[in-house]
């Protein structure tokens, strides 16, 4: 389990001072909870979100276990390393918005008859409880010729799940090479 500590100062001076030892520094949020400014050592946390199994994991702050997922992140333009994370707590039975991979299965069909690939969604936008949160879309584009797409109404969802984004948005789709 991925263990942090709580953040005292929130300044700048502070935070760079966290930065300089090797933390990374994190905001934990939820619905009706205190958020608690956070950090965790940078490869700890990046060794934790590589291994872990499902959308949700565990993480230990000032002798709290909070499930989380990992909202939104932020890297150096230069260096390509970890600054800041956000994380949101996965708390059973409140309805929240979480943002679901995508994973693509196959090859398509269109790929042969000189057509390109094109994901415009690596992620979709879902509401659901905590415990009905999926851990990614599985999409099969194997029947994708040329010209088809695969749309947000195409993706199957799990009962208790609903989509946010508009049903008419490409996923992904097969397009004519240039």
């Amino acid at each position: 389990m991925l263990e942090g500590i709580v953040r005292e100062s929130i300044g700048r001076k502070a935070a760079k001072a966290l930065k300089r030892d090797g933390y990374l520094i994190a905001n934990i949020y939820g619905k009706g909870l205190e958020n608690i400014n956070a950090a965790f050592k940078v490869n700890d946390f990046i060794k934790e979100v590589r291994k872990k199994t499902t959308l949700a994991f565990d993480v230990k702050v000032a002798d709290k276990v909070l499930n989380v997922v990992v909202v939104d992140y932020q890297k150096d333009p230069v260096t390509a390393e970890l600054k800041h994370v956000d994380l949101k707590v996965a708390q059973k039975g409140v309805i929240s918005k979480y943002m679901v991979p995508v994973k693509i299965v196959g090859t398509a069909m269109g790929l042969k008859n000189k057509g390109v690939l094109i994901q415009s969604k690596r992620r979709l936008k879902v509401k659901c409880a905590a415990e009905n949160l999926p851990n990614y879309f599985e999409l099969d584009v194997t029947k994708l010729d040329v010209g088809d797409a695969l749309l947000i109404r195409d993706v199957v969802v799990p009962e208790g799940v609903t989509m946010v984004d508009a049903d008419r948005v490409a996923v992904v789709g097969v397009e004519k090479a240039r």
